[in-house]
C-alpha cells in the first residue's frame, strides 16, 4: 500500500512535470532580441495544454495545425510515460527491497545480544557471568548459520562498539531486571530466558534509545518493529535447553510465493482498468465525503485487483484484510466506509463474473 502511494505521488509529480514543459515551450524567451508575441504564446500554451490533457485521459484527440504543438505535446508524454515508467520499476524493485530488510533488522537484534555480551565482558566493575554464560546466548553464538548470517547481512555490530557499549552501560545495566539477574546467586533456565525475553522486548525494542535508532535508519519501522520482535520472541521460544539449539524463524514460510503476490498485486494494481475505478466512483458518490482519501481509493483498488486476480483468496478473507488495512493507515471514519464499499463492489464483482473463486471451500465465493 505504501509503494503504491508513493507511485500515485510519483504519477501526479511527473504529470506536472510535462505540463510545466509546456508551458517553458510556449514562454517568452527573455534573452530574444525580437519582439515576443506573447499573447499568441499564450494561445498556443492553452492548446498544447488542453491537448496534453486529453491525451494523458487516453481521450480521442485530433491533432492540432500548428507541428510545434503537436510536437511539444509529444514530449511532454514521452517525458511523463519514461518518468513514470522509471519510478515504477525502481518501486517494483524497492518493493522487494524493503521487505527484505526486515530480515536484517530480526539478524540485527540477535547480533545486538551477542555484542552485549561483548560489551559485558570488558566491564570490570560489576560481575556479568550469568548474562555471559546465558545458555541462549551461547547457542546464538555457536550457531554456524546464524553467524554466517550475521555477517553477510552486515548486523554484527562490529563497526558500532562504542554506540553498543554506551547502550550497554546506559540501558541494560541501568534496568532493575537485568541488574537483579546478574546478581542472583544462581539462575535457572527459567529465569535465564526470562532475562533475554525481557531485553528483547523491553530494552531493544521497548521505548528506549536502542529503539529509537532503529526507528532513525528504517522509515518503516513503525511496520516492522512487531514483525521484527514475532521472529525474536518465536526464537527465543524454539531454544531446547537440553539440546542447546534453536530455530531461526522465516520471514516467509514460502518466499516465491509470496513475491509472486507482491508483484502481481502491485502491477495489477497500477494497470487498474477504468471500469473498476468507476465501479468505486459509482459507489461512493452517495457517501458523505467531499473527495476520497487517496489512502482509501488505493486500499479499494488494491482490494479489488486482488478479489479478481487471486481465486485461491476467499472474499471475505481479501476484505477484512483491507479493512485492517484501513484501520492502520486510514482515518477513523474510514474502515466503516471501506467496508460498507467493498461489500457492495463485491457483490457487483461476483455477480458480473469478473470474480471467480476455485479451491477447497471457494465453491461458493463466499
Amino acid at each position: 500500500m505504501q509503494t503504491l502511494f508513493a507511485y500515485d505521488q510519483c504519477i501526479e509529480a511527473n504529470n506536472t512535470l510535462a505540463q510545466d514543459l509546456i508551458n517553458e515551450r510556449f514562454a517568452p524567451d527573455l534573452n530574444s532580441m525580437e519582439v515576443q508575441d506573447k499573447a499568441l504564446l499564450k494561445e498556443k500554451r492553452k492548446e498544447a495544454l488542453e491537448k496534453y490533457i486529453q491525451r494523458f485521459e487516453a481521450k480521442q484527440v485530433k491533432e492540432s495545425e500548428d507541428p510545434l504543438i503537436n510536437k511539444v505535446v509529444d514530449e511532454a508524454l514521452k517525458l511523463y510515460e519514461t518518468s513514470s515508467k522509471k519510478d515504477f520499476n525502481f518501486l517494483r524493485k524497492n518493493l522487494v527491497v524493503e521487505v527484505e530488510k526486515i530480515n536484517n533488522r530480526y539478524f540485527e537484534v540477535l547480533g545486538l545480544l551477542l555484542a552485549f555480551v561483548e560489551a559485558a565482558k570488558t566491564d570490570k566493575k560489576e560481575n556479568h557471568a550469568h548474562f555471559i554464560n546465558n545458555n541462549f546466548l551461547n547457542a546464538l553464538k555457536n550457531d554456524a548459520s546464524l553467524q554466517s548470517l550475521l555477517l553477510k547481512s552486515n548486523a554484527t555490530w562490529e563497526h558500532d562498539r562504542l554506540l553498543v557499549q554506551g547502550w550497554f552501560r546506559d540501558v541494560i545495566k541501568s534496568d532493575k531486571v537485568y541488574s537483579d539477574y546478574i546478581k542472583e546467586t544462581a539462575v535457572d533456565d527459567v529465569s535465564q530466558k526470562n532475562v533475554i525475553k525481557h531485553i528483547i522486548r523491553k530494552l531493544i525494542l521497548g521505548d528506549t534509545v536502542i529503539n529509537d535508532h532503529f526507528m532513525e535508519i528504517n522509515i518503516r519501522w513503525a511496520e516492522d518493529h512487531d514483525i521484527v520482535k514475532s521472529l525474536a520472541d518465536k526464537t527465543l521460544k524454539s531454544f531446547d535447553v537440553v539440546k542447546g539449539t534453536f530455530q531461526l524463524q522465516k520471514l516467509s514460510m514460502d518466499w516465491e510465493d509470496d513475491l509472486l503476490f507482491m508483484n502481481t498485486l502491485f502491477e495489477k494494481t497500477t494497470q487498474i482498468e477504468q471500469a473498476n475505478k468507476d465501479l468505486i466512483a459509482n459507489n461512493t458518490k452517495n457517501w458523505e465525503v467531499d473527495r476520497l482519501p487517496l489512502t482509501d481509493r488505493i486500499i479499494l483498488e488494491m482490494a479489488i485487483t486482488e478479489l479478481i486476480n487471486f481465486p485461491a483468496i476467499p472474499v471475505k478473507v481479501s476484505i477484512n484484510e483491507y479493512i485492517e488495512l484501513t484501520k492502520h493507515y486510514s482515518t477513523p471514519k474510514s474502515a466503516k466506509f471501506v467496508n460498507g464499499i467493498l461489500d457492495v463492489i463485491a457483490k457487483e464483482l461476483v455477480a458480473s463474473g469478473a470474480v471467480r473463486k476455485s479451491g477447497r471451500g471457494l465453491i461458493d465465493n463466499k
